[in-house]
């Protein structure tokens, strides 16, 4: 223990010190363990001395003129005796909160990486990216609320369907942090922020539709306007009713001719299988295809696929009169015209790759045409054999 000192530190009695030349120690005559080093270039820092289990441990507490001298004497207090108790002389620092971002980067490391396809991939991360974390990015996760959610949902008011997507995605995020245990159990305020009511767009071609469409594939095809590839694609997404990712990432040796069929190894709802049907295998038949390049829709450069279709569908669809419709309304299309043809929903079920029938479900009111059309169809055939007896018993 240093030899008791006849000085009070203050902030006068701190600034007067001066040393000529060597660091020299000054203790505080009130608080035993309490001092200032000053050093012979002016500099002076608040140190603590004190005895403990461990031995004897001195602290620096910080410069003086950074640190007020009554602040440095209370901070001493405190060390000497934590010293003196054998603990560790300055409580670590409280870890900052969790944010929202913090979250964001461990969903997308450890989860999305993980469990989900590119595209979903890619989904989230825009999201996040244009969405969430501009407006909650820097919040602390146990400070997001009902409130923040509504208030980002609100946002978004005039892209309902966005506004929707946005907090599913970040309501998968606060569900694994619950799982994660950052969170409370409970804690996810996403459940209780009522969704925008969204109206499905069900854009479904027309027989001189398809006549128009078909008429500028092959226009299109003969004059070399738009990259073979991409006129191939889309015939095969008008004739299966396959998503776009599903036919811009098939592979050549994804064609099983034998068994007569397409086995899609990464569609959105798993692998699942699409008849070879003869329109198609003609398709897949008029297709350059190059030995070094796996992908049946093959891209500009060597070994690469064609990554979308939208720009050519923008220029196709203009051509045809059909500004409104959309790559994946074909999707909508196959599906009527199978109602149409007085199809299962089960089995357009199957035909589309859905996961859930809830999903097929959608079409119903398609099928209720189709039936209103089919009773009339038969009510008028049998009224035809009705009418003329009506007419005799007259």
């Amino acid at each position: 223990m240093p030899k008791r000192s006849t000085l009070r530190l203050t902030k006068r009695t701190v600034d007067a010190l001066v040393v000529k030349t060597k660091d020299t120690l000054f203790w505080d005559r009130d608080l035993a363990g309490f001092g200032v080093r000053v050093h012979a270039t002016g500099r002076k820092c608040y140190v603590v001395q004190s005895r403990g289990p461990a031995g004897l441990k001195r602290v620096t507490l910080g410069r003086h003129g950074v640190l007020a001298t009554e602040e440095a004497r209370r901070q001493a207090a405190v060390v000497i005796d934590r010293l003196k108790r054998g603990e560790a002389p300055v409580l670590a620092p409280p870890a900052p909160p969790l944010t929202v971002a913090d979250l964001a980067e461990r969903f997308l490391r450890v989860h999305v990486k993980t469990h989900c396809k590119p595209s979903t991939a890619v989904t989230y991360r825009g999201h996040l990216d244009r969405h969430i974390l501009p407006v909650l990015g820097a919040v602390a996760l146990t400070a997001v609320g009902r409130a923040e959610v509504a208030a980002l949902h609100q946002r978004l008011r005039d892209t309902p369907t966005t506004a929707n997507a946005v907090v599913r995605t970040l309501s998968v995020m606060l569900t694994l942090a619950e799982t994660w245990a950052l969170i409370s159990p409970g804690r996810n305020p996403c459940r209780a922020v009522r969704r925008y009511k969204q109206h499905p767009r069900e854009r479904c071609l027309t027989v001189e539709e398809y006549r128009r469409l078909g008429r500028v594939l092959t226009e299109a095809a003969r004059d070399g306007a738009v990259w073979p590839p991409a006129i191939a694609a889309l015939r095969l997404l008008v004739l299966t009713g396959c998503r776009h990712a599903e036919i811009v990432s098939l592979r050549w040796d994804d064609i099983d001719h034998t068994a007569g069929e397409l086995r899609l190894r990464d569609a959105k709802t798993g692998p699942r299988r699409v008849p070879l049907t003869a329109p198609v295998a003609s398709v897949l038949a008029g297709i350059r295809r190059d030995p070094d390049n796996p992908w049946v829709i093959a891209g500009p450069k060597p070994r690469t696929r064609l990554s979308s279709l939208r720009h050519h569908w923008h220029r196709l669809r203009t051509r045809a009169g059909l500004d409104d419709v959309r790559i994946h309304d074909l999707r909508h299309s196959f599906a009527s015209r199978a109602l149409a043809l007085g199809e299962s929903l089960p089995t357009i079920g199957t035909l589309l790759g859905h996961r859930k029938m809830a999903t097929t479900a959608r079409y119903a009111h398609l099928m209720r045409d189709a039936e209103k059309g089919a009773a009339t169809r038969v009510g008028d055939s049998i009224g035809a054999h009705l009418r003329p007896r009506i007419a005799e018993a007259a």
